[in-house]
């Protein structure tokens, strides 16, 4: 066999975090080209860093990634983008340099469709699937969106988070929580005037803190059959407007009914690959409502690797090897799986110091799960790795956990945390 040569797209924690994961399977260098040098990425000794600073034209990424391609002519190569947009330009180029690359994803229709967040709602809908009651509004028409059918406060995105992603205006945050009519039409005023082409999604808030939020990364073959899947219960998010939302602690866990539902879904419509589900429990009717897919591995796609399930494992096996990918010679005989391939075991992943994560848990029990399992060695962070020496990343990395408390005090404090829960709890 030829050796192996990944290739990620992206500066960020998902960035680092995949790198890792090849790193940790294979022995592998991985090349990560971002945008910027960056913290999280910059002194690596597992990776090598490639600073193209016109990530975001579609012409300089093709030529970025042919010109790696040729300084790595032995190897097989395959690409992966750590946030949409580049998956959506990996996608979109694909005639480009498949000559060259495997790129793992699904067809630009398909890509489209479902990360559109209305195309996604419309298919829960079809398929019986709990999903927000939605108002979608066209931002480039102009115009007050039509709220009647929505009670305040509500949440309001991007339905293309990747064609958002090129606007910038005052206050752009991933996600807003909008408290009444004159706050969201004076935001639609904003996004208009940035000149942000799409539209926006408005949903039904549901209560409740970030514990209240799931995560659910599936694995499809290339006959669009699920084959894998792994579950989470997020624990609390990040809340820096750039990240809004992204999950900052997960324990994996079974939730079969879920798992089933998005298994329906992603066969349904015959996805392939990985992908990615942000969901909520509502205690209002005690459902697990479906957010959004992201159709790829996520930004904290890491607490998969954490828990023994180290995901990259498909894409190598199916996508070079031409293997099949049955979960269990995937992944080997000691991760612990279902018969239908879902992640069966605890462990939990954070981003955060443990005395700040647990500080925001507000359920006991959770809490005492979450610094029961750090006491049992089955916690992990995805940027402290042992295979990285360099001293001065590792004086990056504590001067960025001890800046977290920082940005939890500043962005989401406590007695907010608090508030929520509360509201979830009525």
């Amino acid at each position: 066999m030829r050796r192996l040569q990944p290739v990620v797209l992206g500066g960020d924690i998902g960035a680092y975090s995949l790198a890792r994961s090849f790193h940790e399977a294979y022995g592998v260098r991985p090349v990560v080209v971002s945008g910027m040098s960056t913290g999280l990425v910059r002194h690596s000794r597992i990776l090598t860093h490639v600073v193209e600073p016109r990530i975001d034209d579609p012409d300089a990424i093709v030529a970025r990634l042919r010109a790696v391609a040729a300084e790595h002519t032995d190897a097989d190569l395959v690409v992966v983008g750590s946030a949409d947009w580049l998956v959506r330009t990996l996608v979109e180029q694909r005639d480009r340099i498949e000559d060259l690359y495997t790129v793992p994803y699904v067809g630009e229709e398909l890509l489209l469709r479902l990360t559109d967040k209305e195309g996604f709602g419309d298919l829960c809908a079809e398929l019986g699937i709990a999903h927000p009651t939605t108002v979608v509004h066209d931002v480039a028409a102009g115009g007050e969106p039509d709220t009647s059918g929505l009670t305040f406060p509500v949440i309001a995105k991007a339905a293309s988070t990747a064609a958002y992603h090129d606007v910038e205006f005052a206050g752009k945050k991933k996600v807003f929580l909008v408290d009444t009519r004159d706050e969201l039409v004076d935001l639609m005023g904003r996004v208009h005037a940035a000149g942000y082409t799409g539209s926006f999604v408005i949903q039904d808030y549901i209560p409740g803190d970030d514990s209240g939020m799931r995560i659910l990364t599936c694995y499809s073959d290339a006959d669009g059959k699920v084959r894998f899947s792994a579950f989470g219960h997020v624990l609390l998010e990040e809340h820096t407007p750039g990240a809004l939302g992204n999950p900052a602690g997960i324990i994996t866990q079974l939730e079969h009914d879920v798992v089933e539902q998005a298994t329906r879904l992603l066969e349904h419509v015959g996805w392939t690959g990985f992908a990615n589900f942000d969901l909520k429990y509502d205690p209002r009717d005690g459902r697990y409502v479906f957010f959004e897919l992201n159709p790829r591995l996520g930004r904290s796609n890491f607490y998969i690797a954490a828990a023994g399930a180290n995901p990259v494992r498909f894409y190598v096996h199916e996508h070079l090897r031409g293997l099949d990918p049955d979960a269990r010679s995937v992944l080997g005989p000691d991760v612990p799986l279902t018969p239908t391939g879902e992640l069966d075991t605890r462990h939990l992943y954070t981003v955060l110091p443990g005395a700040l994560l647990r500080r925001y848990v507000l359920d006991d029990a959770v809490r005492a799960e979450a610094r029961r399992l750090a006491r049992r060695g089955r916690s992990t962070n995805p940027l402290w790795y042992r295979a990285e020496t360099d001293p001065r990343r590792i004086a990056y990395l504590c001067v960025a956990q001890l800046n977290q408390w920082r940005k939890y005090a500043r962005h989401y404090p406590v007695a907010e945390a608090r508030r929520l829960a509360w509201q979830g709890a009525r």
